[in-house]
């Protein structure tokens, strides 16, 4: 079977280091992931900081000769199959029409997508026009834990999905991408009508419709087939409910514990009566690995990826939307959005990766 070529542009803590700070040993970093999967070489890389560079290099057995300061050059001259996009969002669109534009196959987008709608729409652009595949970094769509957290709502276990409910939002681009992505994937992608949000902090960093900051924001957001999702920054941590109309399926800690409630019994008056139920069995698994290999079995078969490019600018309108539900002082904000104006653009140094583990 074919072997790919990926190319890591950005090689930080979620591009190449981040192993370095996590408990477990199973593969998170993009480049992890490509060394750990067995259809996937880690032919090429790219980052300013020639330091960084090196000690990717050294770390996942990238010659000195492709190391690059340049992501244009790698491209011209490596011409990988798969592009990793791991730098900043404010970069991100760039690179990624880049890489579609010059022939690459598939790209590895870390989230949130982009720094403003127009550029997410430049990525849709291009992806689909050269016929792309395309995955954002929202790594729990491809976590085991929460596939079978899916199937338990998709099972009809629980009876009809009304509500979902997330205790951890946090900072928009940075987590909440992963926590509106989440609210989608177990309602089944059905598309966003409304939201209402309020941001709580980072607010007063927008200047006229610019971002200088990271906000902070929680909300609601009502789903075309009438599931409505709460993102709450409750201090919970991140933990999230599905509610049916005949039971509850719930994550504890980060995907750590699982809980079923479910109907056993009627009351007097012909009311359920809820009781623990069974979760599924949950095999342990690199969601990084498991996201490669969703791009992997989409070159392929030419089938489409879990977390196409068009779920990626969902994902994205989203977090706009929070953004200017609150500008208009917490007024309901209709989907899809039209026009919108805002771009993050923060003035900041690039964090220094942890090259060691702790």
């Amino acid at each position: 079977m074919k072997t790919y070529r990926a190319a890591l542009i950005g090689c930080s803590r979620m591009g190449a280091f981040i192993d370095n700070e996590v408990a477990h040993n199973r593969a998170y970093s993009h480049a992890a992931g490509y060394e750990a999967c067995d259809r996937t070489d880690l032919i090429a890389c790219s980052d300013l900081r020639e330091d960084v560079l090196a000690r990717t290099g050294e770390r996942y057995g990238v010659p000195k000769a492709r190391q690059y300061t340049d992501y244009r050059a790698l491209i011209n001259i490596e011409k990988p199959d798969i592009v990793s996009v791991a730098t900043q969002p404010e970069q991100r669109a760039e690179i990624a029409v880049y890489a579609a534009e010059q022939g690459a196959k598939a790209i590895y987008a870390e989230k949130a997508m982009a720094a403003s709608m127009a550029d997410a729409d430049a990525m849709v652009d291009a992806c689909e026009r050269n016929g792309v595949f395309f995955n954002l970094g929202t790594n729990r769509r491809w976590d085991p834990g929460y596939d079978q957290m899916k199937a338990v709502i998709d099972s009809g276990r629980i009876g009809q999905l009304k509500s979902l409910i997330i205790h951890q939002t946090g900072s928009l681009f940075n987590s909440a991408s992963h926590s509106f992505d989440l609210l989608m994937r177990l309602n089944s992608d059905h598309p966003a009508a409304w939201v209402q949000a309020h941001l709580s902090q980072g607010a007063d960093a927008i200047a006229g419709h610019i971002l200088k900051a990271d906000p902070v924001g929680h909300g609601i957001i009502q789903f075309k087939n009438g599931v409505t999702a709460y993102a709450l920054n409750s201090g919970r941590g991140l933990e999230v409910e599905a509610v049916g109309d005949a039971g509850t399926v719930t994550s504890l800690q980060n995907g750590e514990d699982w809980q079923v409630r479910e109907v056993v019994a009627r009351d007097h008056r012909g009311r359920n009566v809820l009781g623990w139920g069974e979760f599924p069995k949950v095999e342990q698994e690199s969601s990084t690995v498991r996201l490669i290999e969703d791009l992997v079995h989409a070159l392929d078969t030419g089938e489409p990826t879990r977390c196409g490019v068009r779920l990626a600018r969902a994902n994205q309108e989203l977090i706009f939307a929070f953004v200017e539900s609150h500008h208009k002082g917490g007024a309901r904000v209709d989907l899809p959005l039209k026009d919108c104006p805002y771009r993050m653009a923060r003035d900041f140094a690039p964090r220094q990766p942890k090259f060691e583990r702790e």
